[in-house]
């Protein structure tokens, strides 16, 4: 014999801070990513876009982006070579290791990081507007408290 079982037999969905927290970054990733489409950086959009953020005025190895971003070396070897050949990064002989290269940002890629800052400037203001100044910093502080050191 089955039993049937109904909504009584299954605990409650908690409506919990991390449903909160996602739903917020979820709406700031579409805006961001559609403003900077919309700028030409559609890169931003996919995979190849994370590696922007690792790098460095005078450079990144392509060992300490995939470590920083926690994928193979092989993954970032492709990311960045998509990268570059649209421009948007470069490969410069490494001072420190004379078989390495380290992965630049080209003005192209300085441009779209200028572009970038721009847009999350944009949206924090209107998070401030929204929470006034002493409630976007305290939501500040919370959110660096709760992801603790690192």
């Amino acid at each position: 014999m089955v039993k049937k079982l109904d909504d009584d037999d299954f605990p409650p969905l908690l409506d919990h801070a991390g449903w909160r927290v996602a739903r917020l970054f979820r709406q700031w990733k579409a805006e961001y990513e559609a403003a900077m489409t919309e700028l030409g950086h559609g890169f931003i959009a996919e995979a190849r876009g994370a590696v922007i953020g690792h790098l460095r005025l005078s450079g990144a190895p392509q060992s300490r982006v995939a470590a920083e971003l926690g994928i193979s070396k092989q993954a970032v070897q492709q990311l960045v070579d998509e990268l570059e050949a649209e421009g948007i990064v470069e490969r410069v002989p490494n001072p420190e290791d004379a078989r390495g290269k380290l992965v630049r940002l080209t003005g192209r890629g300085a441009a779209a990081l200028r572009d970038s800052n721009r847009i999350k400037q944009q949206i924090e203001d209107r998070y401030r507007a929204v929470l006034g100044d002493a409630g976007f910093a305290a939501f500040m502080a919370a959110l660096d408290r709760l992801a603790g050191p690192g």
